[in-house]
C-alpha cells in the first residue's frame, strides 16, 4: 500500500512539473525566439514516474521588422496555444486521477485502522 502512496505522490509532482512547464510556455508565447520546453515522463524503478524537461529546437515563425537600418528577419516563439492547453486538460486528468489514489489509500489504511481498534 506504501508504495502506491509513493507512485501517486511522485506522479503528482511529474504533473505539476508539466503544468508549470506549460505556464512558463503560455506566458513566453510572444517573446521573440522563444524556444517552448517539453516535459517527458518516464517509469522509474521499482515504481513512480520521473519528469524530464527537454529544451524544444523547432525553429518559430519569421517575420520581417523594420527598423532605421532596414528590415531584419525576426523569428518568434515556436509556442502553439492549441498543443499548449489541451496538454494543460491532459495534466489535469492524470493529477485528478493521482489524487484519487491517494484518497483511496487513505480510506484503505483508515478500513484497517478501525479493524485493529
Amino acid at each position: 500500500m506504501i508504495a502506491g502512496i509513493q507512485s501517486a505522490l511522485s506522479s503528482l509532482q511529474a504533473f505539476a512539473t508539466k503544468t508549470e512547464n506549460n505556464a512558463n510556455n503560455i506566458a513566453n508565447m510572444n517573446t521573440g525566439g522563444f524556444k517552448k520546453d517539453r516535459v517527458v515522463l518516464s517509469a522509474l524503478s521499482p515504481q513512480g514516474v520521473k519528469a524530464t524537461l527537454e529544451q524544444g529546437n523547432a525553429l518559430g515563425a519569421s517575420v520581417v521588422e523594420s527598423t532605421d537600418e532596414g528590415s531584419n528577419m525576426i523569428e518568434q516563439s515556436n509556442v502553439d496555444l492549441g498543443q499548449e492547453i489541451p496538454e494543460m486538460l491532459l495534466n489535469k486528468i492524470g493529477y485528478t486521477a493521482n489524487l484519487k489514489t491517494l484518497q483511496t489509500a487513505d480510506q484503505m489504511m483508515q478500513s484497517v485502522l478501525d479493524i485493529k481498534a
